[in-house]
């Protein structure tokens, strides 16, 4: 049985994880943050990339998605994704 919830715990550190916040220097972004502050805040990031659109909202607006990855820092990497230049997801894995 402990070799089962230790491969589990494993799996999950692989995977990545979810956080709310980031840390850049000795501020903090945020979900639901514009793409200005988080510039503003971390500078740019090391790679950008256009994900996609995707539809938006009651009105049907079309939405461009990026992804800004930060790092590796300290063995880590951060994935931030924007839908509509607002950040929505922030994710932390490890660089290989």
């Amino acid at each position: 049985m402990s070799k089962w919830l230790a491969g589990l715990a494993l799996l999950m550190t692989s995977l990545g994880a979810n956080a709310d916040t980031m840390r850049c220097g000795s501020t903090l972004v945020s979900v639901g943050d514009r793409a200005f502050e988080v510039l503003r805040k971390c500078g740019e990031p090391d790679q950008r990339d256009e994900v996609g659109y995707l539809l938006g909202g009651y009105d049907r607006r079309e939405l461009r998605v990026d992804e800004w990855i930060y790092g590796p820092r300290n063995g880590m990497l951060s994935i931030l994704t924007f839908e509509g230049n607002r950040l929505v997801r922030i994710e932390t894995q490890r660089a290989n």
